[in-house]
């Protein structure tokens, strides 16, 4: 019996600050206890779950019941596995309600969390069917309070956002399946439809004969699921109209609207669906509503806007294509006549007019609502009907079809609607305060899962290309504003502003990122573009004082760069005895900070106070030692010029005359308007992506169509170079393969390989009866395996010259077979997906599938990505040491500057480059005149060197060929004719050696030429750069013309997309480093940096390399990153698609045994030899008893972890273990650059610096670690020994994220000592694999006395003993470990005094303040948390 329960209970709604602690998961709360008796038990024997109905209900069901099923209660029992350890393995058909409904809670719960979720049920597909079923039921029992109906519409939600779940999959696809049009109003529109694409028909008939062939209880399932969508939206219509509706009838109606959207917003759940939505009229029945029209429900109204744009998306639903713009007018058009017809034909009288007029002054509400006005209300309803527009209702969905609705009807449907493209143009990427403050953002500022959002996700599945677009607009310009507001109030905050005693603004504070200015004097206002009502520009100056500034402030205000932008901010002190409102509206956000208006500008130039540029004037003073003003030269925003003069045309007061703060933001922050641009200009734009990559990208079709394997163009035959090192490294990559030499080859040979895969045709196996019917789920019958064969053929690499730096520079790396695997579809052409689990290589399988299309295609371009410049400038340091010609790489961005090359490869660098190889080759020209004695100045430039080869150089080398053809001369005479002895009497004498061949005369010689021809290939190279004069006309050219291999990250590429694409820049390859790491639409745009050709995207591969089982991108607003799912990689979404991926299957980075703390992540990850038999890996870490271990970290003083401002957790127990020992490593000779320190929050990595600096900075003896920092900064690095600080003592917090705590266990290779609270860690049950590990060693730290780095101790040893070894010592705590290291820092000083023959009195007096003080945290710590602090917070 379903459980009855009509309370007004609201939604649950997510408390940060009460979430489960160690206290409510261990200690005697009712819900521990309960866990601890029935299913968290200690035994081990596994005994089938028995769930009791009645304590169920008393002990679980009547207690969330009475908290008001609060999410901290809810979060508190799905933390103690209620879920999978109890009530799934615990659930029959039997099952009561309760245990049904309680199933649905923790799965909503797990899913608010982010928290793997249908993996639990798919061990019992048939269970989880009826469990689904009940599920639906019950949503149609209006015996439930809609408060449960919500909670249970939640789950719906979820399930329909998980389709790549094959349970999920088939019990939702039904609900949404042809078979809905059952419930279309009128038979003869549905088979109007059905006529209309012979698929439609077709999947019509088999439902039909599907249902006749069923016996009775599969009829009764199947009328359930084509019913059940249509008798959900009738009961919606039914809340939506109730005469006196509740909180709870909004939420549910709220999340209604939600569901709607989703279904509409995937192809496969809007095919049908938008038909039966169509039909029902719902957007109208919508926005007629009482609740649509109640003030305070904005939310709803915003709601009903999003499920209005995908209702109207133009599309067609069957095929998928989207159509063009002037496709989509001319439907309406067609829509329209439709429309004229009708009102022709059976309304001559009064709608004659409407019937004659052109489309443009009927499509129109106004417009057509005057027309519609002279119809009676039965002609008005006959008019419906002949347009087949449903007008009835059932009586429960409580819709009053009267003459307003039905003319909502008709116009709705005839209205002229703008396209999601007018939409984005419409959109400003410049805030204003009213954008910065509009409750839609707000709204999204306090999410906490209660309530949906209106912002569109990012699915698993998109509409086309442009609904990507928009969706990625909309969200990145949304979290743009919210980061920009944050920035703002904050700095008004900083400023202090109070009311003066003429009614001005004092500023009492101060902020580094903001100026108090006079109001900016506007320079010109140009006249606007023929066609636009804005002005094309308004250009405006901003006065700063410098006097007062600190230098490094002054510095940063002057450096700030052209196109920067600033915001130009007026702040009005509020008066407190002002603002109550007396029964009033309430005060904005904006209103109580004293914000009143903020305008965008841009940086055109920076001035002096004589008006000279500060980057052409290198003086940076007034003449008396110091800058005093500084004036910004800045572009307005025009459009909100122009309404702000419009404002004052109508009497307001002028905006600029009351703006009195200047703030700007930090660089990389602040390149969101760039950004925004590109977005914006491709979602205008109906970019094409390749036709390959098309539907994988949407999410359709074939999830293999994109793989070479899958493609016509697949390369039979191709050279891999030095990708082998030997024949038997060959033959090992290929397992389960034949190698065999080619036909002019007998036997095994060395590099380079030519291979050609040899496939024998397969024959599949015939079925019995091959049914005319396929099913969606099932499989073609396997095909017998195919044996292949790898032939092998070779080639005598081509002499390259006599030099050492001729020499081609080779790769030494020994791939695995995964890795060869990888290296072989990425440089077929198609989409490789490449899964490097840490230290498995992805960066070097990159850079050799890179240096193979270089030496394959010389013709073709590719493009590398990262999401970071520290992974970017990897990847280019490792392509800089294969044999790839400097001349054609290009670095583009900041960051260039880090490489470790003795070369400048940034584009301005470049330009340099080739400069100076031109003089270098000139002086080689300059040598071969005087070796053919040529007179003349033809090495003066590129120009004359290019005569002076077709003169000189070529005649003479013809003329020593014809020497070598005639077979009447001798080697002697071959040798004597060289005409470049001269010029190579340099190089390694003898040059031909005595008693050589004729071939390997021969050979010599064109290698001799090689060189000499390249001298005159890179100067014909070099020439365009003589030619240009503008270093920005030589720089693009290097862009666009020379370089084969551009490297950038994936932010700067959508800053500069415009910029690039507009070069007519082209390339054929993407390669992306991090790919998982970066956002969707960051993984998109390198896709279209060009503009197509011929109405295609010329690009022929695609290689992401990645990891979605790390880090995700970074996304700081909850509601961006969880419900709009703005930290969703394209890497992830394919891999959820089920795109085939290579999975690196060896790492070589770690110890096994620290790899065994997280390979449990990687099922098939094992380990090279190289970790087993190198003897840094088999030697033990000195003074430590284990090479890793998790060392339990009580209270210290008192304290366990503390958050000093919101979120900015610290522990300082943790913080000076984690100093201390550091100290120890560096006390027994650990290198400092081979230790880093990580901490899983700012505000721990803060308090750790300050320790360090404290105690270690100013000290020899320990100096500081290579890095402190969060374990998201360091994803992608590595360092032999790792000191990593948990941090939390009260609860988990964001470490249940397994995806960090797999980041956090790979970074170490040889050591990893981990700080924590055991108690927190031990009952998760996500982590548990990982503390398992851990836990079967001491949580105590154990040492071992009387060893210095490096040990001599070898670990294999200790393994077979297994006993306590000589020396072993544990800490018992942090007080413990900090005498030791002070006794131990002692005794250094003394003996480093010995050895210098110092006296010993007093020696140590300035010693223990630097070991492990009792300097309280406000001291250590004694600054606030700066903006940079917060990015790996929860």
């Amino acid at each position: 019996m379903a459980p009855r329960t009509e309370g007004t209970v609201e939604a649950p709604r997510i408390i940060e600050d009460g979430r489960p602690t160690v206290a409510d998961l261990q200690g005697d709360s009712p819900f521990a206890q309960l866990a601890k008796q029935h299913w968290l038990k200690t035994t081990k024997r596994s005994t089938k779950v028995k769930v009791k109905p009645d304590l169920l209900k008393r002990e679980v069901w009547d207690v969330l019941e009475k908290d008001g099923f609060s999410f901290r209660t809810l979060l508190i029992l799905e933390s103690l596995q209620i879920l999978e350890s109890y009530l799934w393995p615990g659930y029959s058909e039997d099952s009561s309600n309760y245990h049904v409904l309680l199933i649905a809670l923790m799965t909503n719960v797990r899913t608010r969390e982010h928290l793997p979720t249908w993996s639990i049920y798919s061990d019992n597909p048939a269970n989880f069917s009826s469990l689904f079923r009940r599920i639906l039921s019950m949503t149609l029992d209006h015996t439930l309070s809609l408060t449960i109906r919500t909670h249970l519409l939640t789950f719906i939600i979820s399930a329909f956002q998980s389709l790549d779940s094959g349970i999920v999959r088939k019990e939702c696809a039904p609900l949404v399946s042809i078979s809905i049009w059952h419930n279309v109003s009128d038979n003869g529109k549905r088979e109007r439809k059905l006529d209309h694409i012979t698929q439609l028909r077709k999947a019509w008939r088999a439902a039909a004969k599907r249902y006749d062939a069923a016996d009775e209880q599969t009829k009764s399932r199947l009328r359930f699921e084509r019913s059940w969508l249509y008798t959900m939206i009738l009961d919606f219509f039914g809340q939506l109209y109730k005469a006196k509706s509740k909180t709870e009838n909004l939420r549910y109606c709220e999340r209604f609207i939600e569901f709607l959207s989703d279904l509409q917003s995937q192809l496969p759940t809007r095919r049908y669906v938008n038909t039966l939505l169509q039909d029902l009229n719902s957007l109208p029945v919508i926005r007629l509503s009482p609740m649509y029209n109640e003030d305070e429900n904005e939310l709803l109204r915003d709601l009903y806007a999003l499920l209005k744009h995908y209702t109207y998306f133009s599309i067609d639903d069957h095929t998928g294509i989207q159509h063009s713009r002037q496709e989509a007018y001319n439907q309406h058009c067609a829509r329209l006549t439709t429309l004229q017809r009708m009102s022709l034909k059976h309304f001559k009288s009064k709608l004659t007019i409407l019937a004659l007029s052109n489309y443009a002054s009927i499509d129109k509400r106004v417009e057509l609502e005057g027309h519609l006005a002279a119809l009676t209300d039965a002609e008005l309803t006959e008019l419906c009907k002949l347009l087949e527009f449903r007008t009835s209702y059932p009586e429960s969905a409580a819709v009053v079809t009267d003459r307003v609705f039905l003319t909502e009807i008709l116009l709705s449907a005839y209205e002229r609607r703008k396209t999601f493209q007018e939409t984005a143009r419409e959109l400003s990427i410049l805030p204003t305060e009213l954008a910065l403050f509009e409750p839609m953002l707000l709204r999204n500022e306090t999410y906490d899962g209660s309530q949906p959002l209106a912002l569109p996700k990012l699915n698993l599945q998109y509409l086309t290309v442009g609904d990507f677009l928009w969706r990625s607009f909309i969200l990145h310009r949304c979290e743009a504003f919210f980061e920009i507001r944050k920035d703002i109030e904050d700095t008004v905050k900083r400023l202090r502003p109070v009311p003066g005693r003429n009614g001005e603004t004092r500023f009492e504070g101060f902020s580094k990122m903001a100026s108090v200015i006079s109001k900016p004097a506007i320079l010109e206002v140009v006249p606007a573009f023929v066609g636009d009502d804005k002005p094309s520009a308004v250009r405006a100056e901003v006065s700063i004082d410098t006097n007062r500034l600190a230098d490094n402030i002054r510095r940063e205000w002057e450096s700030v760069r052209p196109d920067d932008v600033v915001f130009l901010v007026a702040v009005e002190a509020v008066d407190e005895s002002k603002m109550i409102s007396n029964g009033g509206p309430a005060h904005s956000a904006s209103q109580r900070m004293g914000l009143k208006y903020v305008r965008a500008a841009e940086i055109t130039q920076v001035l002096d106070e004589q008006g000279r540029s500060l980057r052409d004037y290198n003086s940076q003073t007034n003449g008396h030692g110091r800058a005093r003003v500084r004036r910004l030269h800045v572009k307005i925003d025009s459009a909100a010029y122009k309404e702000d003069m419009d404002r004052v045309a109508k009497g307001k007061p002028d905006v600029y005359e009351s703006v009195n703060v200047i703030i700007r933001r930090r660089g990389r922050e602040n390149n969101f308007k760039s950004i925004l641009e590109s977005i914006q200009s491709l979602t205008m734009a109906d970019v094409p992506l390749a036709s390959w990559l098309h539907e994988v990208f949407l999410g359709y079709g074939d999830p293999a169509g994109a793989t070479y394997t899958h493609l016509p163009n697949q390369i039979q035959k191709m050279d891999f170079r030095d990708t082998f090192l030997d024949w038997q490294h060959l033959v090992e990559s290929f397992p389960g393969k034949t190698v065999e030499p080619s036909e002019e080859v007998e036997s095994s040979f060395g590099p380079p390989y030519v291979l050609q895969t040899v496939t024998t045709p397969a024959t599949p196996a015939a079925p019995a009866k091959q049914s005319k019917k396929r099913r969606r789920d099932q499989a073609d019958p396997a095909p017998q395996a195919a044996p292949q064969s790898v032939q092998v053929s070779t080639y005598k690499p081509p002499n390259s010259g006599p030099y050492p730096m001729d020499e081609p520079r080779l790769n030494r790396v020994r791939f695995t077979p995964a890795q060869v695997d990888a290296i072989m579809s990425g440089t077929q052409p198609g989409l490789t997906v490449i899964v490097g689990p840490p230290g498995t290589g992805k960066t070097d399988v990159a850079t050799q599938i890179i240096n193979n299309i270089y030496h394959n295609f010389p013709g073709q371009r590719t493009l590398l990505i990262a999401h970071s410049n520290q992974a970017l400038n990897q990847l280019f340091q490792k392509i800089v040491a294969l044999d790839i010609d400097e001349r054609h790489l290009l670095r583009l961005g900041h960051g260039e500057e880090e490489l470790d090359t003795e070369s400048n490869f940034s584009k301005h660098g470049r330009v340099e480059s080739f400069l100076e190889n031109r003089d270098r080759y000139l002086l080689e020209v300059d040598r071969l005149a005087a070796n053919l004695g040529a007179p003349g100045a033809h090495g003066s430039s590129a120009e004359t060197a290019g005569y002076f080869h077709s003169v000189y150089v070529e005649p003479a080398w013809t003329r020593f060929q014809e020497i070598v053809k005639s077979s009447e001369n001798t080697t002697e005479d071959i040798i004597g004719a060289f005409p470049f002895h001269g010029y190579f009497s340099n190089a390694p004498q003898p040059l031909f050696p005595p008693g050589a061949s004729r071939e390997a005369v021969e050979d010599i010689a064109n290698g001799c030429y090689r060189h000499v021809s390249k001298i005159f290939t890179e100067l014909a190279d070099v020439r365009p750069f003589e030619i240009l004069r503008r270093d920005r006309d030589k720089a693009n050219y290097l862009l666009t013309n020379e370089a084969r291999i551009i490297a950038m990250t994936s932010t700067h590429a959508a800053m500069r997309r415009r910029e690039i694409s507009s070069l007519g820049f082209h390339y054929d390859n993407v390669i992306m480093e991090e790919a998982a790491q970066i956002t969707e639409i960051e993984n998109f745009i390198p896709l279209a940096l060009q503009n197509p050709k011929k109405g295609s995207m010329p690009l022929q591969r695609v290689v992401l390399c990645g990891d979605h089982l790390q880090n995700s991108p970074v996304v700081q607003n909850l509601a961006f990153r969880q419900y709009a799912n703005l930290e969703q990689s394209l890497f992830l979404r394919l891999v959820r698609l089920g795109v085939p991926t290579i999975n690196l299957d060896q790492q070589g980075r770690a110890r096994a045994s620290i790899a065994s703390l997280y390979q449990w992540r990687y099922p098939k990850l094992g380990n090279l030899p190289a970790v087993e038999t190198e003897s840094e890996f088999q030697s033990a870490n000195a003074g430590f008893r284990y090479d890793y271990q998790f060392v339990h970290v009580p209270d210290y003083k008192g304290r366990g972890e503390s958050e000093p401002t919101p979120h900015f957790i610290q522990n300082l127990g943790e913080a000076e273990y984690a100093v201390a020992l550091f100290q120890y490593m560096r006390l027994l000779g650990y290198p400092a650059a081979k230790i880093s320190i990580l901490a899983t929050y700012a505000g721990q990595r803060a308090l750790i610096r300050d320790v360090l600096a404290h105690r270690c900075a100013k000290n020899p003896l320990f100096g500081l670690p290579k890095i402190v920092t969060t374990v998201d900064k360091y994803q992608g690095e590595q360092n032999d020994y790792i000191i990593l600080s948990l941090t939390r003592t009260s609860r988990i917090g964001y470490l249940r994220d397994v995806r960090r705590l797999t980041v956090a266990l790979s970074r170490a290779r040889l050591g990893l000592y981990i700080l924590g609270r055991r108690e927190v860690f031990e009952s998760c049950l996500e982590l548990r694999a990982a503390f398992d590990i851990l836990f079967q060693r001491p949580d105590k730290l154990t040492l071992i006395t009387g060893e210095l780095w490096p040990s001599k101790r070898i670990m294999s040893d200790e393994k077979k003993k297994k006993k306590a070894l000589p020396g072993e010592t544990v800490m018992e705590g942090v007080e413990h470990l900090g005498q030791y290291v002070y006794e131990m820092t002692n005794a250094k000083v003394r003996q480093l005094r010995g050895e210098r023959g110092l006296a010993d009195d007093a020696a140590l007096s300035t010693v223990p303040e630097e070991v492990l003080g009792d300097t309280p945290i406000d001291e250590v710590y004694d600054e606030g948390p700066t903006a940079d602090d917060f990015e790996a917070e929860e």
